[in-house]
């Protein structure tokens, strides 16, 4: 690209709000480019024509130019109006040869103006200021010189005038509105963005979820399987009584673990509501506390289950938060303390809020096997009791591992 059009190319392809140019013309722009060809075209032999055969009263009056000046414009404003098939392309070349050639040419004026007019919708407007600056200061020389103008200077040169700012408010009224729908455009494609990720960001959220669901409802059936196979094993010669009737609880807490899994997949399956009915599994609430005990004591754990609060009165989302809790500090108190004997306490009023601690001694020894785990499973309590705006702490205490959590209870209005 040359130097001299540098002021006028540079910024063209960013700030030209129809964007890059494409491989090819659109039917719009077979049309348009038709029509500006011959309005060009048809106003150069037009003007052309008169100056070659000027009416009578110029002759008479001597005024005209010479006629190979009239052929020199001819030819150069034909090869202007050839130039407006490719103007939007080479623009700036196009430009500065109809501003350098409106100095003597009246042929090419109508094409002047469509260059004018595509310079305000392709170019930012400190390029069309300057532009429409050149263009008025030879519309000045042009009626100042020329012989055949008989209007006077001033009634010329403000039509010249007056007509290129006309050229050059179309221009950008046209460049303002595709602007605007670009604008437009970008916004509704960020909102749609935005949309996707908000979806995906929800679907990861309620995967999440549902892996947590799935990790506090089976390491409970699964523990109580370790348990009992680990008693198969350690105890081949059981009476036959015994070893039937650990089968059958270990059969029950597989096919109980199965119903569960079944469960929570059906959860992604269904796409429930917040507004439906929460099942009632796999998110059983505080009422299920006195089987979820029994099914502890069957594994051979010992469990003491205080409990001083009506779960109806609970509300459901604190309920089964409870018993999550409840449900992993006995998995937790299986894998770390076997044997040992635990104690369950729920109490708490509305708007007191509902207290859950769970006891266990230290184990004395480490089991020389013990229940294999991800070792994230209080942290999951943390974090579930957290997003339920209450609170876990644990740790030991007086020879005593201590689960301890709060949980927000508001009275019913």
């Amino acid at each position: 690209m040359s130097v001299e059009y540098r002021w006028l190319w540079p910024s063209a392809l960013a700030a030209d709000p129809a964007g890059p140019l494409p491989a090819r013309r659109s039917t719009r722009d077979w049309l348009v480019d038709t029509v500006c060809f011959v309005l060009g075209m048809g106003a150069t032999v037009t003007i052309t024509h008169a100056l070659l055969y000027p009416p009578d009263g110029f002759v008479a009056a001597g005024i005209g130019s010479p006629t190979w000046l009239i052929w020199v414009d001819a030819v150069a404003s034909g090869i202007a109006a050839v130039g407006l098939w490719w103007r939007r392309r080479f623009l700036a070349p196009l430009a500065v040869y109809l501003a350098l050639l409106s100095f003597f040419s009246p042929a090419s004026g109508i094409t002047l103006l469509i260059v004018v007019f595509t310079v305000a919708v392709h170019r930012p407007f400190a390029v069309l200021g300057t532009y429409v600056a050149v263009v008025l200061a030879s519309s000045a020389v042009f009626a100042a010189l020329m012989p055949e103008i008989v209007a006077g200077f001033w009634q010329t040169f403000a039509w010249g005038a007056v007509m290129a700012v006309f050229a050059a408010l179309c221009g950008m009224l046209v460049r303002a509105r595709r602007q605007l729908i670009v604008s437009w455009r970008d916004r509704a494609e960020r909102a749609e963005a935005e949309q996707r990720l908000r979806v995906a960001q929800a679907r990861v959220v309620e995967r999440t979820r549902i892996a947590r669901e799935m990790h506090d409802v089976l390491a409970h059936r699964i523990s109580l399987l370790s348990l009992h196979a680990g008693a198969l094993e350690f105890r081949p010669g059981a009476p036959p009584e015994e070893i039937a009737g650990a089968a059958a609880v270990v059969r029950a807490s597989a096919h109980q673990a199965l119903q569960d899994l079944r469960a929570v997949i059906g959860v992604l399956r269904t796409g429930q509501s917040e507004d439906e009915p929460a099942p009632e599994r796999p998110q059983p609430t505080l009422a299920a506390l006195a089987g979820l005990a029994e099914e502890s004591r069957s594994a051979g754990t010992k469990v003491r289950l205080d409990v001083a609060v009506d779960p109806a009165a609970v509300p459901a989302a604190t309920a089964r938060a409870g018993y999550r809790i409840v449900q992993e500090g006995l998995t937790n108190a299986r894998k770390h303390a076997p044997g040992a004997a635990v104690r369950v306490t729920v109490s708490g009023a509305p708007d007191d809020g509902l207290t859950i601690e769970i006891r266990n001694p230290l184990p004395v020894s480490v089991p020389v096997a013990p229940i294999p785990g991800t070792g994230v499973g209080l942290i999951g309590l943390a974090e579930r009791a957290l997003l339920a705006g209450g609170r876990l702490d644990h740790g030991r205490t007086g020879g005593e591992f201590v689960l301890t959590a709060w949980l927000p209870w508001q009275a019913s209005p």
